[in-house]
């Protein structure tokens, strides 16, 4: 697998408002609270908290602009979280593979 997996990092990717939020500040090129809630079903505040958790993971950073903060995405970071997830997604494919071997195998020895 690529690294340690960053808990904090897939808390943050596991919420789908995020992941909506994510694909808007990278669609628009960044944005605030303000004009992500008008796209979105929560209220503002709600944005805001969910932008939070963004940036504590690193996913977002929110510079000052006016009486908001404007947020962009580091892509560094999204690319190390879909690195992660990729690995992620590798070993449960090759698990899941053996677990269907063993059960074709179970069956084949029943029908024999």
């Amino acid at each position: 697998m690529t690294g340690t997996i960053d808990d904090e990092l897939w808390s943050a990717v596991g919420d789908p408002t995020r992941r909506r939020i994510i694909d808007l500040l990278l669609a628009d090129g960044g944005g605030t609270a303000t004009t992500l809630s008008e796209r979105l079903p929560v209220t503002r505040q709600a944005v805001a908290k969910h932008l939070g958790v963004l940036d504590r993971a690193g996913l977002a950073h929110g510079t000052p602009s006016g009486r908001e903060r404007r947020y962009d995405i580091d892509e560094a970071q999204l690319a190390r979280a879909i690195a992660q997830l990729t690995s992620v997604g590798a070993t449960w494919d090759t698990r899941l593979d053996r677990i269907k071997r063993i059960s074709e195998e179970i069956q084949r020895r029943r029908q024999a």
